[in-house]
């Protein structure tokens, strides 16, 4: 791919939704390396699944020759962006502000590439303005940003209509984030601003900054929100979101997730999420829709996505965990368990928590109903209380330890004293791993 040919791969892609003149950002290309930024404000403490469309972005730019600066927002992070958000972001304090840099810095390391000749490197806007006094970026910076041009950003305008407002803080971002923008075309030669569509307000502002003060015209573009079909937000779940850090989100909930991607979102999703070349894509699209229930396209995407985030062992572990949860086998051994434990998730509990105690003969006032498979779904979080896995038992879409439950108060034999499996329909599945009573 030349220096140029990345806007035609990003466009093919689905990948660009505004941007500045494309002819002079195609001229800008041809000339050589350019140097861009994205920005990510470290909100959490790591990166989430949303975030992989701005790393495939960087590197598409990157493997076309040209260097990608990643933008880690030590300081915007104090401040919250109010794009996308419908009230007042709870501001983070500086410790817990650090750590989310540090853990964000090291998952980026692992994502993008950091040696040769336009290596990616990381910044944090912290750096450049942690000694800035209020009174010069007043005059340095407030001066070249209207206040017309900050209220006619989407996200503010909306804000300011709603009862609780907009702060001042918030309403500060912007000025920020064009600071950014002038301060690495200054010091970092930084031509190219990208992010998500919600950031074009943000990244006018950044370039109108830099022909104000630097008498520079630089460029922005911006691909679309990632949003399913349905409108939904892509990445988001019934427990939040998928976060790229395995010891938040366990790789088996990743697949399973976009195993599980709809029909009308799976192309789409292939071509952003993935490097496989379009005429590939093409081709895998053609295998599924030959055959659609077997869900092909669906494997593609979440073993390409799995394997470029936590590596192969883990896509070929997760595979065979689906394989044994999914297949027909009629009887599932300790070993099967045991390859489990460690991919899909779970929750450690007491061997009494499950059926309750035994009542003591002779005392007034005890009195327990023992339901084991009641306990075991309460127990796993796939229900949120007992009278909903009342409900689903009766409805005969549980199963514990692959034997499917008729009653509540059935007998849980645990697999090796250790295990229970936990299946609630076709796509729920949650491991119970009992506590032995030397070990507590």
């Amino acid at each position: 791919m030349s220096s140029v040919e990345v806007l035609d791969e990003l466009r093919i892609r689905g990948l660009i939704h505004t941007h500045t003149d494309e002819r002079e950002i195609k001229a800008m290309l041809s000339k050589g390396a350019v140097t861009l930024y994205h920005g990510i404000d470290p909100t959490g403490s790591s990166l989430h699944i949303g975030h992989l469309v701005g790393i495939q972005v960087l590197r598409r730019f990157q493997q076309a020759g040209h260097k990608p600066l990643v933008l880690i927002g030590g300081a915007t992070g104090m401040v919250g962006d109010p794009s996308g958000q419908s009230a007042e972001r709870n501001l983070i304090d500086s410790e817990t502000l650090a750590v989310n840099v540090s853990q964000i810095a090291s998952q980026l390391k692992k994502l993008l590439d950091f040696n040769g000749p336009n290596a990616a490197q990381l910044v944090n806007n912290f750096d450049w303005t942690q000694n800035l006094t209020l009174l010069d970026f007043l005059r340095d910076t407030g001066k070249h940003v209207t206040v017309n041009q900050m209220v006619a950003k989407e996200s503010v305008r909306a804000r300011m209509a709603s009862e609780n407002g907009i702060s001042f803080t918030e309403f500060s971002y912007m000025l920020l984030q064009a600071f950014d923008y002038w301060w690495q075309y200054e010091n970092f030669g930084c031509t190219l601003q990208i992010g998500g569509s919600d950031q074009w307000g943000n990244i006018t502002a950044g370039i109108d900054m830099i022909r104000r003060r630097s008498s520079v015209n630089v460029h922005g573009l911006t691909w679309p929100l990632m949003t399913k079909s349905d409108g939904s937000k892509f990445g988001k779940t019934s427990q939040g979101s998928l976060w790229l850090d395995a010891s938040r989100t366990l790789p088996y909930e990743i697949y399973q997730y976009l195993v599980n991607t709809d029909d009308k979102d799976i192309e789409r999703l292939i071509l952003q999420l993935t490097d496989l070349p379009f005429e590939q894509v093409k081709h895998v699209m053609s295998q599924h829709m030959s055959a659609p229930h077997l869900r092909q396209a669906q494997q593609v995407l979440a073993s390409e996505v799995c394997t470029f985030l936590h590596g192969e062992a883990a896509t070929s572990a997760v595979k065979s965990a689906g394989e044994m949860l999914f297949g027909n086998f009629t009887e599932i051994t300790e070993q099967h368990l045991t390859s489990l434990e460690q991919i899909m998730p779970k929750t450690v509990i007491e061997a009494s928590s499950i059926g309750g105690q035994q009542p003591i003969d002779g005392q007034q006032g005890v009195s327990v109903t023992q339901e084991p498979a009641v306990d075991a779904l309460v127990a796993s979080g796939l229900c949120a209380s007992r009278g909903a896995a009342r409900r689903v038992i009766k409805g005969g879409g549980v199963r514990l330890n692959s034997k499917r439950v008729h009653s509540t108060s059935e007998t849980i034999q645990a697999i090796a004293d250790r295990f229970i499996l936990v299946q609630l329909g076709r796509k729920q599945h949650h491991l119970l791993v009992i506590e032995s009573q030397s070990s507590s």
